[in-house]
């Protein structure tokens, strides 16, 4: 499993970024993290088509496809959608990892269980500013 962001083990960050402008504020080999919207997409296709890591956060089984399908490394979800989504990503043999969005290590044995690839603490997300 995959952890992001806990305080016992060192990790990579995701910087979350308003525009195209602000990952050149973030740090070389950064992970990039955005929430899908269509309103999105220039950034998402600039990141991917630049070799840009780039993680999805989603709300939605469409979007999870979407996600997968535009070239995320990550795809973040909630814990409701956790076992949809990983099944998905299993079934269509996906890239992209499933990652949950937790805010306390309470969440981790759930999802330990339900064999999610991964999860993401709320402090492993630096939010960047242009």
């Amino acid at each position: 499993m995959l952890i992001y962001g806990h305080r016992f083990i060192q990790s990579d960050s995701f910087y979350h970024i308003p525009n195209i402008d602000a990952i050149q504020n973030t740090p070389s080999n950064s992970i990039i993290y955005l929430d899908f919207s269509e309103d999105n997409l220039e950034i998402i296709n600039h990141a991917v088509s630049n070799d840009v890591v780039l993680a999805l956060g989603v709300s939605n089984i469409t979007e999870i496809v979407y996600a997968s399908s535009l070239g995320a490394a990550f795809i973040v979800v909630s814990k409701e959608l956790a076992k949809t989504a990983q099944n998905i990503a299993n079934n269509y043999l996906f890239d992209a990892k499933i990652l949950v969005h937790i805010s306390d290590e309470s969440e981790l044995e759930e999802l330990i269980i339900l064999g999610v690839d991964g999860v993401v603490f709320s402090n492993a997300i630096i939010k960047i500013n242009s």
